[in-house]
């Protein structure tokens, strides 16, 4: 009897462990499915690159040196002209070398419809009005505190240029500084017909 006894609960030892491997196989399939889930997931919501021929995305961000009545510009509000989009940062040497650049071009351009704005990436608005008051800067200057465009427009070097014409399409999108001469070429690409 006693043996009798002894054999079921050895019987029952083994149903529980056996019950115990298959719901921890189970829940350690489903951590599986769960993990592989997600990467593919991150792999797939890669951002979108626009590029040229597609249209350019609108936003609307606060401007920092306010020379005129509004403090704020959306990209949709300038259709019609030529918009010049640069993304930059002040501790960016590149950067800060093509600003005068825009500067000494861009009361041209404006009288021909062609708009100069870039959009400033650093996270502190003091420095940026101190750049801005150093290079004179009157086109202008967006801060995107942020990064809501930077994200949108999936901005990794900086600078980073969009030339968008007068019906909002991006023409070329530049990585990297700019000379006088390209961006003035670039500024005539743009202007609207």
């Amino acid at each position: 009897m006693i043996k009798w006894a002894w054999i079921r609960s050895g019987n029952k030892k083994k149903k529980k462990k056996k019950k115990r491997l298959i719901y921890r196989s189970i829940i350690l399939a489903l951590l599986l499915i769960a993990v592989v889930y997600a990467l593919i997931s991150n792999l797939s919501d890669e951002k979108t690159t626009y590029e040229a021929g597609d249209d350019a995305p609108d936003f609307k961000l606060n401007q920092v040196n306010k020379n005129n009545d509004t403090d704020h510009i959306q990209l949709s509000s300038l259709k019609g002209k030529g918009v010049m989009l640069n993304f930059w940062a002040t501790y960016c040497k590149p950067c800060e070398k093509e600003m005068p650049f825009m500067q000494h071009l861009y009361a041209k351009y404006k009288k021909k419809g062609v708009e100069i704005i870039t959009v400033n990436l650093d996270a502190n608005k003091l420095v940026v009005n101190r750049f801005i008051d150093r290079f004179d800067l009157t086109f202008p200057v967006l801060y995107d505190q942020q990064d809501q465009v930077r994200e949108l427009y999936n901005i990794v070097p900086i600078p980073s240029t969009f030339f968008i014409d007068s019906k909002g399409k991006i023409v070329r999108k530049v990585e990297g500084g700019l000379t006088l001469e390209k961006l003035n070429g670039y500024l005539q690409e743009i202007e609207p017909k």
